[in-house]
């Protein structure tokens, strides 16, 4: 099977334009090299010399490991991509060291974050949320666009890029707050709490009919405009599986809490509609050639959010670190666009590290790990949308923590840069027959739809 340079099928199905783009055949999608290789991005996220620094400290075990093996980040760097290449991976995946892209014998692609949304929301310190509606943010996400874009406008290397990581959507790990909710506690003058107010009333006609649903202290939507704290007069299950039969159960009791929830519902859907006109839109006037693979949604959004994502995304990108992403995988792919699983793990108990903090299941050995990702990725490489997925991560935490806590057994090598043989094996036979079996996604895709 002959290969481009970039590790794509050579097989003269798609034409190549000197970068990287989307195409689709018989029904399935693919990426497609700057050479015209039938692609699919194989990636490993964080491939990084200093990666992680024990919390709270200056240490850096992994580094101060391979600076002692290697004797420079040069000759790190070179060894990192080449076993890379040689695990089948194609790509290095975010928060990478992007040197190690062409400090082999093969090329790797690469797939930065411009980091738009979460660095106006870090700008503005009280914001959980980017506030999509402050004429601010149209003027930050330009220059930031173009001061992390249009350098590489001409880089064939550069697979595509990657808005934001893991924004806050909708209730997940992190709290169960609707945006709505949200941006309706956001101080008075807040461009997007006035947004929210106005779009609440152009969805009732009285503020007595609002308010018999949302039990405000409120008599006015004056007041309501400036009170505060805003609380949520109800909470919904995380959405998926049994969840949803449970919550339509629940609202069609309840017509006061199906109304909230159509109020959070249609609030989110223009929020998703701003920040990804906006956000696509700088990234294309910076940077015309690439293209841009999503926000690496960190949790299942309202379908609102995915359809949003659709319409200007090239690659919707989300993190699942589930045993199986299937049911993700539908849901991301109901927006039409290619799908990207943008990052996932297993972490083995076998380690050595304590495992108990990080996201993802524990399995008891490093041999239960392989076949985990061999599952996950066979799944996954049938399903018609898929066009990648990306390792979490190169190496190992360390055991004391990094910077979050986080102290888990990620890694395709140990902190000591030893590497697990079970893991990287499995990878290496997958990833060499990854093309096959996506190929074969659109028949074995139907043969299980009723």
């Amino acid at each position: 099977m002959q290969r481009t340079k970039w590790g794509g099928i050579a097989d003269d199905r798609f034409r190549g334009s000197g970068f990287f783009r989307v195409d689709e055949r018989d029904g399935v999608f693919w990426l497609v090299d700057p050479d015209g290789g039938r692609f699919l991005s194989k990636g490993v996220n964080t491939v990084c010399l200093d990666q992680d620094h024990v919390q709270n400290t200056n240490r850096a075990p992994y580094a101060d490991t391979c600076r002692e093996k290697y004797g420079s980040q040069y000759i790190w760097r070179a060894a990192a991509a080449n076993r890379l290449a040689g695990w089948k991976f194609n790509t290095l995946g975010c928060w990478s060291d992007e040197l190690v892209a062409t400090a082999g014998s093969s090329l790797l692609a690469t797939t930065p974050t411009a980091a738009l949304g979460a660095s106006f929301r870090l700008h503005r310190r009280d914001e959980i949320f980017p506030d999509v509606f402050d004429p601010a943010f149209l003027g930050h996400i330009r220059a930031s666009a173009k001061n992390n874009c249009t350098k590489r406008r001409n880089e064939a290397g550069l697979l595509g890029t990657f808005i934001d990581n893991e924004l806050y959507w909708s209730p997940d790990w992190r709290g169960a707050d609707e945006l709505l909710t949200l941006f309706l506690n956001l101080p008075a003058h807040r461009p997007g709490r006035v947004a929210a107010v106005i779009r609440l009333e152009e969805r009732y006609r009285e503020f007595s009919e609002f308010n018999a649903v949302w039990r405000t202290p409120a008599r006015s939507w004056e007041e309501f405009g400036t009170i505060g704290p805003v609380e949520a007069p109800f909470f919904r299950m995380p959405p998926g599986g049994l969840n949803d039969a449970l919550e339509t159960k629940v609202n069609l009791a309840n017509p006061r809490r199906a109304a909230f929830l159509a109020d959070c519902d249609a609030f989110v859907a223009v929020v998703a509609e701003q920040y990804f006109e906006l956000c696509v839109a700088a990234i294309r006037a910076a940077d015309p050639n690439h293209l841009v693979i999503g926000s690496r949604f960190g949790y299942q959004p309202h379908p609102n959010v995915i359809a949003a994502a659709g319409r200007y995304l090239d690659v919707v990108s989300f993190n699942c670190y589930d045993f199986d992403a299937s049911a993700a995988i539908d849901a991301y792919a109901a927006g039409g666009k290619p799908c990207l699983v943008s990052e996932f793990s297993f972490r083995g108990d076998d380690s050595g590290l304590p495992n108990t903090n990080g996201a993802g299941p524990r399995v008891a050995s490093q041999l239960e790990r392989a076949q985990c990702f061999e599952r996950y990725v066979t799944a996954a490489l049938r399903k018609p949308a898929v066009v990648g997925y990306h390792w979490f991560e190169h190496a190992d935490q360390p055991a004391a923590g990094r910077f979050d806590g986080e102290n888990s057994n990620f890694g395709t090598v140990t902190i000591g840069d030893e590497v697990y043989a079970e893991l990287t094996e499995t990878m290496t036979r997958v990833n060499a027959a990854a093309e096959q079996i996506h190929g074969h996604a659109a028949r074995a895709d139907s043969a299980v739809k009723p």
